[in-house]
């Protein structure tokens, strides 16, 4: 094998690598070494922004398969035929931990998506859980921050953290799941994933449906027990992303099934919630899973930061045939996503090779930062012009959403109080403790919370925990006294809640 030249970046031959280029033996270096000031330059501007969430992730590429025919709900191509296999990327991350934190955290964990389809990339940005936090965009950089360091100790803050919680019951379904064993994962391949949003699928005959995506292990559900995530901390801080590239080294190819959640247009006006909350599930006795197809990951990047770190998801990314909904932190997440990115990594990110659409693309953005393409060549770069041939596909555009048949206001531009008739924080809460969980699952609920818990501080500490515990009774008054009990709050017979 032929060997390569050491060169810099312009591709100039370079012959002295090992020493700067100086006056005398040992005199000052000189500003004419331009190696040695290309390659510090270089290392000093290797960091990019971290991300603001989802900063700590694992990647992996593999393909979708499709065993399963859904073309009765939509005409998206990657569905288009049983058998079909399609190329994508896919990225696992902590949600409020940082780079340097360690895997075994409790903390939502990501499961973002990306499907190399003909018609388009489509993102399928989502999370280990069902369900989130908050059911309006414009609390999530306020619930971001109460999960990440006090302004004034730098340290994390279970009082900041309860306090959001006690103070936006509408986090209680989401402050179950995570403080459950499932908010601590053993390892990305045994958890589930889902969309976790409302979206909408549309079929040949423009007949849409709502949809919720939702992704099965294969592998088996397996969690860490608070104590077991704890000394995992101390053992190996970025276990999870060992446990994947050793077991696709091995070709113990992790896999997930792909199901989906149907729900008509006419069954949404009768739902028993907003079927566009965030915060609320389908029931599967009402709105069963049905199966799609199977994701295969089988191939890990050779290079962590080119497609891993530099991978950019965005919920706005969808193909024909898949649709947004009115879920409002879907819609939110329309816009802070694509700018997240172009912040990052650019406006150009959607060229960086593992974010770019292997199919053609063809559009009148052009420049930017790190435009790495042909930039349009010597096309014009405005429309209408008469002299390229690009052309608007009118086959591809979308059934109208008729907004007023979800609700009677939806025609009506204002801000709407986000619980006002739609306040019900509790009675899934509740079935997810009562029904959902066994016993052992309870009781390491119970110890998480307690845990937890304690570490409120401050001349507010009382108001917190008994906000919070309010929430608790409401959804199940066992899980409340259980709570209650451990944190040696007692309750007296008129239910009033005081401290020992």
């Amino acid at each position: 094998m032929e060997k390569k030249k050491l060169t810099t970046a312009s591709g100039r031959p370079y012959s002295e690598f090992e020493n700067s280029l100086t006056a005398g033996n040992r005199g000052p270096v000189l500003l004419q070494d331009y190696f040695l000031h290309e390659d510090m330059a270089h290392f000093n501007r290797e960091r990019i922004p971290e991300r603001v969430v989802h900063a700590k992730g694992t990647g992996a590429f593999g393909t979708f398969t499709v065993t399963h025919d859904i073309t009765q709900y939509t005409k998206a191509k990657i569905f288009s035929k049983i058998g079909k296999q399609t190329k994508m990327f896919a990225r696992f991350s902590i949600v409020g931990g940082e780079k340097g934190g360690a895997d075994s955290e409790r903390d939502p964990r990501g499961f973002a998506l990306k499907f190399y389809t003909e018609d388009g990339n489509w993102d399928l940005v989502g999370n280990n859980t069902p369900v989130f936090f908050i059911k309006d965009p414009k609390k999530f950089s306020h619930f971001i921050h109460t999960q990440k360091r006090d302004p004034m100790t730098n340290c994390k803050s279970p009082t900041m953290m309860w306090d959001f919680y006690s103070l936006n019951p509408e986090s209680l379904h989401q402050v179950l799941i995570l403080m459950s064993d499932r908010g601590t994962p053993f390892s990305y391949r045994n958890m589930d994933g889902f969309g976790s949003h409302t979206f909408s699928l549309i079929n040949k005959n423009n007949e849409r449906v709502w949809v919720k995506f939702h992704f099965k292990t294969v592998q088996g559900i397996k969690n860490f027990t608070e104590k077991e995530a704890n000394e995992m901390k101390g053992i190996d801080l970025d276990q999870a992303q060992r446990d994947m590239v050793d077991a696709i080294a091995r070709k113990d190819f992790p896999k997930w099934v792909m199901k989906i959640q149907v729900m008509t247009e006419e069954q949404a006006k009768t739902f028993k919630w907003n079927p566009f909350d965030l915060t609320k599930v389908w029931l599967h006795k009402d709105y069963p899973l049905l199966d799609v197809g199977i994701m295969e990951l089988n191939e890990i990047p050779e290079n962590y930061f080119r497609d891993v770190e530099q991978s950019a998801f965005a919920p706005a990314h969808v193909v024909d045939g898949i649709g947004y909904s009115p879920d409002k932190v879907l819609q939110g997440r329309l816009l802070s996503y694509p700018d997240a990115q172009r912040y990052r990594l650019g406006a150009n990110y959607e060229q960086i090779p593992v974010n770019q659409c292997p199919y053609a693309v063809a559009n009148y953005q052009r420049d930017g930062h790190m435009q790495t393409g042909e930039n349009g060549g010597a096309d014009p770069n405005y429309r209408p012009n008469s002299f390229d041939d690009i052309v608007a596909d009118e086959s591809y555009k979308e059934p109208s959403m008729q907004l007023d048949q979800i609700t009677e206001q939806s025609n009506v531009a204002d801000w709407y109080d986000r619980n006002e008739n739609d306040d019900d924080h509790f009675t899934q809460p509740g079935l997810l403790y009562r029904n959902a969980m066994n016993e052992q699952d309870r009781i390491h609920l119970i110890s998480n919370i307690v845990s937890s818990m304690k570490g409120i501080s401050g001349d507010k500490k009382e108001e917190i925990s008994n906000r919070q515990l309010c929430h608790f009774f409401r959804a199940d008054s066992q899980l409340g006294m259980a709570v209650a009990k451990g944190l040696g709050i007692v309750i007296d017979e008129k239910a009033i809640i005081h401290t020992k």
